[in-house]
């Protein structure tokens, strides 16, 4: 039987499939610029909120590879990979209802409102890399390798735009009326509000993929892969150790990237809020209650915003730049840039020109969300691209759980508090995974001007 070969396909196919992404990233940005306001302003100290954060990288650190492995192996009514999808978005749909509403709920059962909280907030971040996942592999699954930079790219494009909405939908609502101050212990209505938003966001855009996205079948895959005879066998929980023993090389090096770039990334998620009422709104730190405090956190949505909004043109960037200077080169460029606008942070003191380190954090997120993978998938065997995808993630989740285990002390005891210093720190490890992709990584054999050309005239309407 001749091997088969995967039909490109168009534009449309490529945003129905990753459209659950715009509702997942849109539950990641509310998560990321309010779960430090939320923690504050229920009790938590500055240099106790990188411990809370922990609860995201662990999670994501048992869960992906899990799911993954679940997804290479499920052959369902629904599909390989969209059960995952439904059961993710529903979970957390639940949570982002119950996360912001933690200090009412203690009101009706016993509880301490933190623990409470960081329960909620393990639920949301499990749910979300049960749905994260599987769009990760469907790209692998469905697309022919010479399109996976189009594909990650428009992944990127719809992160963007569902981090667009979340980050901004608490500043929306307040210009709406909606209040933005709390009595002391609970939370804000227009995050609350924000937070339902994303819940009912979150589960439409899950299922309009399901609807629109029809997956291939064991049989499709076997032609695919020029196997005669398709033989599944029983998957067993150890072939993930054994798959973690034989990653590429290059995941290898790509992970060291994925460590620096991340551990920068988390740093800016954690202590951006306090960052900022310190250091630009003259806040002492121990200040997480006060009209100003709240503006300081709303000022971190919008941020977080920018820095989303400006990576949905620089992820329509990523294919031409990468055709003209090569992938590594392109991912090299966007994490220096990344790196630069860390820093520009501590010394841009008018909030009103921030918008200047977004630009290069946007061309930074763009790249990170797509190059690394780009790069990556043709070292992956086509069986093995949930778990593979899962196990990548470990570089994304252990510079979390490394920053969030020592960011809190050090922000504490080195820098007295003051956020900002750690930022600093932040973009001074984008500069090196920077480095490092610039100079162990080489240009991928057959990497050619023509090749990413046609990459692009493959993809029609």
């Amino acid at each position: 039987m001749a091997q088969k070969i995967k039909p490109n396909l168009s534009l449309a196919q490529i945003i129905n499939m990753s459209m659950g992404f715009l509702g997942i990233q849109m539950a990641f940005g509310l998560q990321n610029g309010n779960a430090s306001r939320i923690l504050q302003n229920l009790g938590a100290d500055v240099h106790e909120l990188s411990w809370f954060w922990l609860v995201a990288p662990i999670t994501g650190l048992i869960v992906q590879p899990i799911i993954g492995h679940m997804g290479d192996n499920t052959w369902s009514p629904l599909g390989r990979r969209k059960p995952y999808f439904l059961i993710g978005a529903v979970l957390c749909a639940i949570g982002l209802v119950l996360l912001p509403n933690a200090a009412s709920i203690t009101h009706l059962i016993a509880a301490n409102v933190l623990l409470l909280a960081v329960i909620f907030l393990a639920m949301m971040d499990a749910s979300i890399n049960v749905a994260m996942e599987p769009f990760r592999a469907l790209v692998g699954d469905m697309l022919p390798k010479k399109q996976a930079t189009i594909g990650f790219s428009v992944q990127t494009i719809l992160i963007g735009i569902g981090a667009v909405i979340g980050s901004n939908m608490p500043s929306w609502l307040t210009k709406l009326g909606i209040s933005n101050v709390a009595p002391e212990g609970y939370v804000a209505d227009n995050v609350i509000y924000s937070f339902y938003v994303g819940a009912a966001v979150l589960v439409i855009s899950i299922l309009y993929t399901m609807i629109t996205t029809r997956e291939y079948s064991p049989s499709e895959f076997a032609e695919f892969e020029n196997e005669k005879d398709v033989v599944i066998e029983p998957s067993k929980f150890t072939d993930m150790f054994k798959d973690f023993a034989k990653i590429p090389a290059l995941m290898k090096k790509l992970g060291m990237v994925q460590f620096f770039s991340w551990f920068a990334l988390f740093t800016m998620w954690v202590f951006t809020t306090s960052a900022l009422a310190t250091h630009h709104f003259g806040l002492s730190p121990e200040d997480t209650k006060s009209l100003k405090f709240n503006e300081a956190g709303d000022l971190t949505g919008y941020l977080f915003g920018l820095y989303n909004l400006f990576a949905i043109p620089f992820a329509f960037l990523l294919t031409p730049i990468a055709k003209s200077i090569g992938k590594k080169q392109t991912h090299a460029l966007a994490l220096f840039c990344g790196g630069l606008g860390l820093i520009s942070m501590y010394f841009i003191k008018d909030i009103e020109m921030l918008w200047i380190s977004m630009v290069g954090l946007g061309f930074a997120w763009a790249s990170i969300l797509a190059m690394p993978y780009a790069m990556l998938i043709d070292a992956i065997p086509q069986r093995k691209m949930g778990v593979y995808m899962g196990i990548f993630n470990f570089f994304i989740v252990m510079p979390q759980i490394v920053n969030g285990v020592f960011g809190g002390p050090i922000v504490k005891n080195l820098f007295g508090n003051m956020a900002i210093d750690y930022v600093v720190v932040g973009g001074a490890c984008m500069l090196i995974a920077s480095l490092i992709t610039m100079f162990l990584i080489k240009n991928q054999e057959g990497e050619t001007p023509q090749e990413l050309q046609q990459d692009i005239k493959q993809v029609h309407f």
